[in-house]
């Protein structure tokens, strides 16, 4: 007999999300997530503890092309990366969906527009809870319905920096935020990105998913289950072997991460799919994406005393601003960057540190990255190798540059800016795209493997395209999409 009806690998924004959008199937749903619950801990608000000591990075590594280990950052546990994002879940804009032609080259599309996925954008976010308000973000898509709660305040430093950008003509707009803010400061007054959710405050893929998902009898979580490999007969995924044995179910569903997902189909080759499952396109693993990110700080004389301070973000030269008019992205608030985390980050002695942080506003600054079959998730032996070839570089510096000229203009005399690595995940995807043709993706439109009937994909691996924001709203939008039509067969 099966184990499930359904078997949903990984519970991160992808996996939660998709078990609560069956759960009320009656579908019996298995759960297997390699990690544990994330229990709270003195380290969980301890900016050094996480930024300095790394207290809770994964132990694993991956490989670069040379052969060079590195820590890759990415979170196993349950809610997977969802526990320690920035709770920004922002929709794509229409844009995003159709040919773009960029500085570093013209972005493919998508096999359907906005319009379609627009439905379940609005499910996602009543299910996420966001806060946030329309009417201020000049490239915010159509929504059939204000957002289920009112915008996060902003502090009063960010809110005279919001009057200063419109005062440069600028459109600050406030982010779309998943975070119960009066929870979130009652367990301690730190913010909360890039902080690990221990006691609910964010409204991450454990809190407000699985949890929905949990209260169905149907539905079980089983934690500590590394799966190793696919079972596959034929064009039929017939079992997962794993560290805990052998399960199996009718249908199949990997929603392990844009890396993890296509190194288990890699390492799933067998002798009718030597170059693993689901490539017979030979895209699986190809097309990896990770936006160009920077940090930036501008300084000024006065004192931030903001403890938050992600509230608020700019899309001014999100669909242009590049020398032919090409896009150049989005910006938003960091998490408000502390003494401790500076020093932590950057190796500045403690005064410098607090002397910069003290009067320093944090921006993140995002571009899109483009899909290149180069780029790519390979292995060798039992080690995941990440060739990660950037792309579109030149349009990430000229919006760089555009926000520091700017912001000197606001009354910032001076800006920092470091580039994230490849230490930094910065919303990794693309790795098992969806599309119409088998020649060219791995999934149909709605997540299901060309080749293997059974087998669904739910996470970032399925986008075909970056974008320049957050992904996590968009994966949860493709997840409810994925449920509808999973119910729909097996009703």
């Amino acid at each position: 007999m099966d184990d499930a009806d359904i078997i949903i690998v990984g519970s991160g924004m992808g996996g939660a999300t998709l078990a609560a959008g069956l759960a009320a199937s009656g579908l019996r749903i298995l759960i297997l997530e390699r990690g544990k619950r994330l229990a709270d801990s003195p380290e969980a608000r301890d900016p050094v503890a996480i930024f300095g000591k790394g207290h809770f990075r994964p132990q694993e590594t991956w490989l670069t092309p040379e052969g060079v280990r590195f820590n890759p950052g990415n979170y196993a546990y349950v809610g997977g990366n969802s526990k320690f994002y920035g709770a920004v879940m922002m929709r794509y804009r229409e844009s995003d969906f159709a040919p773009i032609r960029h500085m570093g080259g013209t972005t493919q599309g998508w096999p359907f527009d906005y319009g379609t996925l627009a439905p379940w954008y609005d499910k996602a976010e009543a299910l996420y809870q966001l806060r946030g308000a329309l009417g201020h973000d000049p490239t915010e898509p159509p929504h059939a319905a204000p957002y289920p709660f009112p915008p996060i305040p902003h502090e009063p430093a960010i809110a005279d920096l919001a009057r200063r950008l419109r005062a440069v003509g600028l459109h600050p707009a406030p982010l779309p935020l998943a975070v119960d803010l009066d929870h979130w400061l009652a367990r301690a007054a730190t913010p909360w990105d890039a902080f690990p959710d221990t006691t609910g405050g964010k409204l991450d893929a454990e809190t407000a998913a699985l949890a929905q998902a949990l209260c169905f009898p149907n539905v079980r979580l089983q934690t500590g289950v590394t799966v190793h490999r696919l079972e596959c007969e034929g064009a039929r995924i017939s079992a997962l072997q794993t560290s805990m044995g052998r399960f199996s179910a009718p249908r199949i569903v990997l929603a392990a991460g844009a890396v993890m997902t296509a190194a288990l189909l890699l390492r799933s080759a067998n002798a009718d799919h030597p170059h693993g499952l689901g490539n017979r396109s030979d895209q699986l693993g190809r097309n990896f994406m990770n936006h160009n990110a920077s940090a930036l700080l501008a300084l000024s004389t006065r004192r931030n005393r903001s403890v938050y301070q992600k509230t608020l973000q700019i899309n001014d030269w999100y669909l242009t601003g590049g020398p032919g008019g090409e896009p150049l992205g989005n910006i938003q608030l960091l998490g408000r960057v502390s003494a401790p985390i500076l020093a932590a980050q950057t190796g500045l002695l403690a005064p410098l540190a607090r002397l910069i942080a003290h009067h320093a506003i944090d921006f993140y600054v995002m571009s899109e990255d483009l899909p290149n079959p180069e780029s790519r998730v390979t292995l060798r032996g039992d080690d995941i190798v990440l060739d990660w070839r950037r792309s579109n570089l030149a349009a990430h510096q000229a919006l760089v540059a555009k926000l520091s000229s700017t912001l000197r203009r606001a009354g910032f005399p001076l800006i920092l800016s470091k580039a994230f690595d490849r230490r930094t995940p910065s919303h990794q995807c693309g790795t098992a795209r969806l599309g119409k043709d088998p020649a060219t993706s791995v999934t149909d439109p709605y997540g299901r493997c060309h080749d293997h009937a059974n087998l669904w994909i739910c996470d970032a691996s399925l986008l075909p395209t970056s974008a320049a924001v957050n992904p996590s709203l968009t994966i949860a939008a493709l997840a409810l999409r994925q449920a509808d039509r999973i119910a729909s067969e097996a009703a």
